[in-house]
């Protein structure tokens, strides 16, 4: 998790980017102050239960405005690979720091090879990390639904590197009366371990619905379908992680919470607890979530070899 140094509204992402609002009553210090103790709560409450967080400062320079949310230029693999994403926006690219690589092999964590999909950049094409896919690593499928931030030849690839089963299909929200692509899939879906939670409703496409929720009900998952209302309170936006003695919690934020049913809570508390915090800046500003905050590491460790 990166702990934000300038945060605000970025001007780059807000083009497709929906969920993102201007608060003109703040000023920018005060929104990154904010932001700052939004952040420090949300890793208390993840340490709290027992779950192994690595936190990593940002740097003033280079401006970069969205680095709270690492999951979209990175991730971590069992094999020990670290992946690198190509970004839409310029300045989110600025956000990829190799001291990051530096500072988890130094918490005990095992790399063995940087796979760099960046090059794609020089094209206009995009694939922002676990923003744009959803892994089910379990069951070695990928889903993406495709945007202008989510490439379909640039993610068959990524399948194809890392032997995974591509799902992929298009997702839409309204915005002004017009359907527009959701710029990433995680704001509305979330695969755990034994269910998923999913917004079928933002598949226009009853093939491609279909085909989706039918790859989700083979792996055995019970499906907990959520609203596109729901979705606009990133509900969506969740990540299964693991705490002491291997519990699972299901990580979400308050607003997410608070938009979920009484019975989607029960439905999600028969797998496993959630946890919940105030991230209410960080989602007006950033438009992302507390899924969005965290870049899970599954890399190996000297320990567990």
């Amino acid at each position: 998790m990166i702990r934000p140094i300038a945060f605000r509204m970025n001007e780059q992402t807000a083009v497709n980017n929906y969920y993102q609002k201007v608060l003109d009553n703040l000023t920018p210090e005060t929104v990154n102050f904010k932001a700052q103790q939004e952040f420090d709560a949300f890793v208390e409450k993840l340490k709290s239960v027992g779950i192994n967080v690595v936190v990593v400062q940002d740097t003033k320079v280079p401006d970069t405005p969205d680095s709270v949310f690492p999951n979209n230029w990175i991730s971590f693999h069992e094999t020990g690979d670290v992946v690198l994403y190509p970004m839409f926006a310029e300045n989110r690219r600025l956000e990829r720091r190799e001291d990051v690589l530096d500072i988890l092999e130094d918490a005990g964590f095992e790399i063995s090879e940087i796979m760099d999909y960046t090059s794609a950049e020089e094209d206009n094409i995009f694939l922002e990390g676990t923003g744009s896919i959803i892994l089910d690593r379990e069951n070695n499928k990928a889903y993406c639904a495709l945007s202008p931030r989510a490439d379909e030849e640039l993610f068959i690839e990524f399948c194809e590197d890392f032997d995974m089963s591509p799902v992929i299909f298009e997702a839409f929200q309204t915005v002004n009366g017009e359907r527009k692509h959701i710029y990433h899939t995680n704001v509305m879906m979330c695969i755990a371990e034994t269910f998923a939670v999913i917004c079928a409703d933002c598949i226009d496409d009853k093939q491609e619905r279909k085909m989706v929720l039918e790859n989700l009900k083979s792996d055995g998952k019970e499906i907990i379908l959520i609203t596109e209302d729901q979705v606009n309170n990133f509900a969506g936006n969740m990540l299964q992680v693991r705490g002491a003695e291997d519990k699972r919690y299901l990580v979400m934020s308050n607003s997410a919470y608070q938009a979920l049913t009484k019975e989607q809570i029960v439905k999600i508390e028969k797998h496993c607890e959630i946890l919940h915090a105030s991230l209410d800046i960080i989602e007006a500003c950033g438009g992302g979530s507390a899924r969005c905050m965290m870049a899970e590491v599954f890399l190996p460790t000297a320990d567990n070899e």
